[in-house]
């Protein structure tokens, strides 16, 4: 019965490996994929724009009165259809937006065609949808498309469009851009070629991270027993913190790339030095100790006080401090940390500040917490079972820290003091036998 559990389980995380790794990698396709669009419509938009200023308004403004295949009407068409080669589109035309619903498409860039002279005519309805027509039509903004189908022509293409004005400033068309599927595909492509490395990395990502949580809970189980509360929050504390800025780091990827991709270096620079402040707080968040389970419980309250606005200042001796169980050890400080924690909450941001200290030498451990915040009312009976300082909440047990981290530390011939040491500054020194 053991070894078929045992096989159960072992099939089952390979299947959740395969899972989440197909997740993973799946999202990242997504975002690249999502990225690499905007990047070209952005792109195009630029283009467009730079058409539509460079366009020749008299001679266009010409063909828009008579609307004829003229001497006015093949100037535009080569000038556009000389634009569709250079950037190597599907193809550039002018658009007449006359009402919310539909546009039509007036002079199309593209070579003269001397076995159909009356290659695209004049006013045929174009498939630019209704949404992006009201768009231009209510409020003259430039547009982008999803993806579109033409079956007349037998495309399929994404369209971005801006407006072409006047001398007076006035929209008297659309230019368009048609960028075909295969461009697309082919650009993602080569995008997701060069991204294969990151789809791998989120891929080992996910492995690494399965394995972590299968290694931490082992040892979890051996540490803690039967008293797993305290410990396993403070774990998921820090897998939730590790996966949201995994999570930011692919976003800070991805618009970067998309940045590039576009040609806005300068943007791309300003957003880059912008992540230095995140960049810092991550570096900030190191604790390398030989205590596994102190290491995780001073990043937890690290990231905590650095979410409230606190500043955390912490220093650890090169100890295990192993003569201490480990759920202990957390019980005695988490519980005076967020003490602490809540005591700095009511000041303000600027005055909220926290310093952890934990010391050994060969006769004591050492555990020094001093915060800001209002002055201990009665410290004689800070330790009782059920008092507290702070206000009743309904349904929430208060008055239990203290007395648990007196009770713990008893065990160990240990000793906590509390004393007020400032007019808004109180510090708590924890002292356990070494021996």
């Amino acid at each position: 019965m053991k070894r078929f559990k045992l096989k159960l389980i072992i099939v089952l995380s390979i299947v959740l490996v395969i899972f989440f790794i197909g997740i993973s990698m799946y999202t990242s396709y997504t975002k690249i994929e999502n990225t690499v669009e905007e990047a070209i419509a952005n792109q195009n938009l630029e283009a467009a724009k730079s058409i539509a200023k460079a366009i020749d308004l008299e001679t266009y403004e010409r063909f828009l009165k008579e609307q004829n295949r003229d001497e006015d009407y093949w100037t535009i068409r080569h000038y556009l259809n000389d634009a569709r080669e250079k950037l190597g589109v599907l193809y550039v035309y002018t658009l007449e937006v006359d009402n919310p619903t539909t546009s039509k498409a007036l002079i199309v860039g593209y070579p003269e065609n001397k076995d159909n002279p009356n290659d695209f005519p004049i006013g045929e309805a174009c498939t630019v949808p209704e949404t992006q027509v009201k768009l231009a039509y209510e409020e003259g903004k430039q547009f982008v498309t999803k993806i579109l189908e033409d079956t007349k022509y037998g495309h399929e293409y994404m369209t971005v469009g801006t407006p072409i004005m006047n001398g007076e400033g006035e929209i008297i068309s659309y230019l368009s851009i048609d960028i075909s599927t295969d461009t697309l595909d082919e650009i993602k492509g080569s995008v997701m070629n060069s991204n294969m490395v990151l789809l791998v990395l989120n891929g080992l990502f996910v492995i690494i991270f399965i394995i972590s949580l299968f290694l931490l809970q082992k040892w979890y189980q051996k540490e803690v027993g039967t008293t797993e509360y305290t410990y396993q929050k403070e774990i998921k504390t820090l897998i939730a913190s590790v996966s949201s800025l995994r999570h930011d780091y692919i976003n800070h990827i991805q618009i970067l790339y998309g940045f590039l991709q576009i040609g806005e270096v300068d943007q791309a620079r300003n957003y880059a030095e912008s992540l230095s402040k995140d960049i810092q707080t991550i570096e900030s968040l190191k604790c390398n100790l030989d205590h596994p389970g102190l290491a995780i419980l001073l990043q937890t309250k690290k990231l905590t006080c650095q979410n409230q606005e606190i500043d955390i200042q912490i220093t650890v001796d090169d100890n295990p401090f192993d003569n201490i169980k480990t759920i202990d050890l957390i019980n005695i400080l988490s519980n005076i940390i967020d003490n602490a924690i809540d005591a700095t909450m009511e000041l303000p941001e600027e005055q909220r500040k926290i310093t952890v200290s934990c010391k050994a030498d060969e006769l004591f451990y050492t555990f020094s917490i001093k915060n800001t915040g209002r002055k201990l009312p009665d410290i004689n009976q800070i330790f009782k079972q059920g008092y507290s300082t702070k206000k009743v909440e309904e349904g929430r047990v208060r008055g239990q820290g203290l007395f648990i981290v007196k009770e713990t530390l008893n065990k160990y011939n240990g000793s906590i003091t509390l004393d007020t040491t400032k007019e808004k500054e109180t510090i708590a020194i924890v002292k356990i036998p070494t021996k």
